[in-house]
Order: structure tokens, then C-alpha cells, then sequence
């Protein structure tokens, strides 16, 4: 048996990673915090909440009476330090700019639309997969939602721990604080709801998988 000279044996090369441009990335930062403000609009008509930085911003919500959208931009302010050290001025700045928006679209949906009827377990199922598909937009993306996003990513990024998994145990344990302001029934959807984004995250947010910055 013979083999083939070193010269034709073809070279497999690794597929090049494609940067994002700026259009690209507005684009994309506009579409998920849009996608996920509607989940979220959807969580806080049937009184539910989810996990990160925006079920803290849910609970405060529920238990003050300030807005959603303020509280979620609050909550988020302490995790940019972090952010900017580990993650770097670009994430940190889309990132700002994702917050920025998502507390922008929360206040503003509402406006311009209601639900006649919404079924609260529709509500934490609809919800978590709208608020999943645009965290998954906005990772892509070099950005995250702020606070708890931030060391999720982070954690991946230095240690290779999936990001679904670990945002899922500590959304779980977010959504059992809000025992303490609405019934267990609501905290039951929630807790669908928190399942059900980060099984989006988890199966589609995979180091490797996607290759643009």
C-alpha cells in the first residue's frame, strides 16, 4: 500500500472568526432587548418573574411599586466596575447600551400594547422563550443584560462552565425570593418560565458553536 505524497493531502483549515460590524450590532442589540422586553412585558402582566438582574429589578417591583424598568437599570450599575476589568471596554459599553435599551422598550411596550387575555402559564412559557431567544441575539453579539449576565459569561469565557446551566441554578434561587411577595402558584410559573429561557440558552450558547465577535 502507498500513500499519497505530503503535497496532496488537502489541509483542513480552521473557518475564519468573522467580526461583527457596527450595524450589525445595533441591529442585533435593538432586536434581543426588544424580544426580551416583550417576555418581560408578558412575566409582569401574569405577575410572574424571572431570574438576573431582571427578576431582582421583578422584586423590587412588586414589593415598591417602582417601575420595572428603572429598578432593572439600577440593579445593574454596581456589575459594569466588573465588567469593564474582566470582560473588556467593548462588552462592558454594549452591554451598558442593551440595559439601556431594555429598561427603554419595558416602559414603552406597554403603550402601545395590551393583552386582553393572557394565560399565566402561556405567559411563562411564551416569555421565557422570547426572553431567551434575545439573550441568545445579545451574547452573540460580544454584549449581555448586565449583573448577573456578566458573571455567567464570564464564567464560561475563564472556565468553560455553560452558561445556561449556572444562570439557571442561580435564577432558580431568585425566583424562590419572590415567596416572600406573591403566592406560590405564581412562583411555580416563574419557575417555568426561568426553566424554559435557560433550556434555550443552555442547548443554543455553546463555546465554539458560533464564531462571529
Amino acid at each position: 500500500m502507498t500513500t499519497a505524497p505530503a503535497s496532496t493531502v488537502p489541509c483542513v483549515r480552521a473557518p475564519a472568526v468573522l467580526r461583527h460590524r457596527l450595524h450589525e450590532d445595533i441591529q442585533a442589540l435593538s432586536t434581543g432587548t426588544l424580544f426580551v422586553a416583550l417576555g418581560v412585558v408578558m412575566f409582569g402582566h401574569a405577575g410572574l418573574l424571572t431570574g438576573g438582574t431582571a427578576g431582582i429589578a421583578f422584586l423590587i417591583h412588586y414589593a415598591t411599586g417602582l417601575s420595572f424598568g428603572l429598578a432593572f437599570f439600577m440593579v445593574n450599575l454596581p456589575f459594569y466596575a466588573f465588567a469593564w476589568r474582566r470582560m473588556g471596554p467593548a462588552f462592558t459599553l454594549k452591554t451598558f447600551a442593551a440595559v439601556g435599551l431594555l429598561s427603554l422598550f419595558s416602559w414603552l411596550l406597554p403603550q402601545g400594547l395590551a393583552f386582553g387575555h393572557l394565560s399565566p402559564a402561556l405567559a411563562a412559557v411564551l416569555g421565557g422563550l422570547l426572553c431567551g431567544a434575545g439573550m441568545l441575539i445579545i451574547f452573540r453579539h460580544g454584549a449581555s443584560l448586565g449583573g448577573l449576565n456578566i458573571v455567567v459569561l464570564y464564567l464560561q469565557e475563564r472556565f468553560g462552565w455553560r452558561a445556561g446551566k449556572v444562570q439557571m441554578v442561580m435564577d432558580g434561587l431568585i425566583v424562590l425570593g419572590a415567596l416572600w411577595v406573591t403566592d406560590w402558584e405564581r412562583v411555580a410559573l416563574s419557575v417555568l418560565g426561568a426553566v424554559v429561557l435557560n433550556l434555550a440558552l443552555a442547548i443554543n450558547h455553546r463555546p465554539g458553536r458560533y464564531m462571529a465577535m
